[in-house]
């Protein structure tokens, strides 16, 4: 268009040239001559003039856009301005924050170790009578038991209690979302005791009670501790009906809860079947307490799946566990249908339904091999846990140290009524 433009502009002023050459030119003798100089000096001019305008036109335009480049970072500098602004409101949100978060957990971790202190202080009232008679029973002991005793009392002591987690995966895709939490003594050369070794020791003796509060204190410290990496897993911890029935301990500890409602969704209590049917008036108001709080409840050790589904319903127990093998014994066929010996007017892949109807989850326990997956997908459960999906394994130590500061004063006690030792 630029050049078509200028073919006729050049064309007007050629002809505009030649007219005004012709016009000068005429009625002279030396027309031609005069009209030649004429048409160059007229078409001269013609240029001139147009190189003029053309200038004038691009400074216009030049200025145009730099008033137009100035408008711009004008706007630029505004947009930076109030980017600084917020940017400097962000950062003191963000430290105004840390600086909360900081007051918040500190606030958090006094609590807790007023609580345990609270706690131990009861324990030591309770349990020093109890290690005293141990004493002199282990008198008549045989020996060897005897000797497992002291190293039970030498293990609470020297807090050689420790923490194992082993995952709880969905089914069929394998994928964790749980961990069951279990406690492990080790004796002064390291050795791991498993709970059958030294249980038939400990419980006459009362120690039950302090090991199962460790490990519940120390199951509350490492979901905080997840809770602040954000990772959304819950923990199974067990609690006893002497940690329930406890009149002392037990309100103490749902002061504690009551602040620390966040954990509601990745701690869930654990009770065995054969407690859970012993609790009485006590045990069942405390745990509506923590269920008010939000706190899920799970079943294990179920050996009798003919439950009372509306009971479980009313004490918030949202999970049972059932062993793999005992739940594969109970399959018979009868009259072409598979059924749950125990329930014999269900049909067997309609149990995990039955079970959810009363917003209760059944959880395979002690799965060791494939051939068992395959008759538990056909039963519809939604979660397994065993050997097969992951062992036990133990927190590592630098985890525990950080959660090991109110446990110190647990320990202290444990100490104190072990005599010193």
């Amino acid at each position: 268009m630029r050049k078509l433009r200028l073919g006729l502009l050049t064309a007007f002023y050629i002809t505009a040239a030649l007219v005004v050459a012709v016009l000068v030119g005429r009625g002279h003798e030396a027309g031609l001559a005069i009209g030649l100089a004429t048409f160059i000096g007229a078409l001269g001019l013609c240029f001139a003039f147009h190189g003029l305008i053309a200038m004038a036109l691009d400074n216009a335009r030049l200025s145009d856009e730099i008033n137009t480049v100035r408008e711009a970072n004008l706007i630029l500098a505004d947009q930076l301005e109030k980017v600084d602004a917020k940017l400097g409101e962000i950062v003191e949100t963000v430290a105004v924050d840390a600086m909360r978060r900081s007051e918040a957990l500190t606030s958090e971790v006094h609590q807790l170790e007023d609580l345990v202190q609270k706690m131990s202080d009861r324990l030591e009232d309770q349990l020093t009578h109890q290690v005293s008679a141990a004493r002199g029973q282990t008198r008549g002991r045989n020996p060897q038991s005897a000797a497992l005793l002291d190293t039970v009392r030498d293990a609470l002591a020297d807090n050689r209690v420790d923490l194992y987690l082993q995952p709880i995966v969905s089914l069929p895709q394998r994928r964790t979302v749980f961990y069951e939490s279990f406690s492990r003594l080790r004796d002064e050369t390291g050795r791991v005791m498993m709970p059958a070794e030294y249980l038939s020791v400990a419980e006459p003796m009362g120690l039950v009670a302090a090991i199962d509060n460790l490990l519940l204190f120390r199951c509350v410290q490492i979901v905080r501790r997840l809770a602040r990496q954000d990772r959304k897993v819950g923990i199974f911890c067990n609690i006893s009906l002497g940690s329930l029935s406890d009149e002392s301990f037990f309100p103490q500890f749902l002061e504690f809860l009551s602040a620390n409602k966040d954990l509601a969704g990745a701690l869930i209590f654990e009770l065995g079947q054969a407690a859970f049917d012993q609790r009485g008036p006590v045990e069942a108001r405390h745990m509506a307490r923590l269920a008010d709080l939000g706190f899920r409840f799970s079943l294990d050790k179920v050996t009798d799946l003919d439950l009372d589904f509306q009971d479980l319903a009313r004490a918030d127990i949202k999970f049972i566990k059932v062993g793999a093998q005992m739940l594969l014994d109970q399959l018979e066929e009868t009259e072409g249908r598979l059924i749950i010996r125990s329930l014999p007017d269900l049909h067997a892949s309609d149990f995990a339904r039955l079970t959810r109807r009363y917003g209760v989850e059944t959880i395979v326990e002690k799965v060791e091999s494939e051939r068992q997956i395959v008759d538990i997908l056909d039963l519809d459960m939604a979660f397994g846990q065993g050997h097969l999906f992951g062992e036990p394994r133990a927190i590592r130590d630098a985890i525990l140290a950080e959660a090991d500061m109110p446990v110190d004063l647990m320990q202290q006690a444990i100490l104190r009524r072990a005599g010193g030792r």
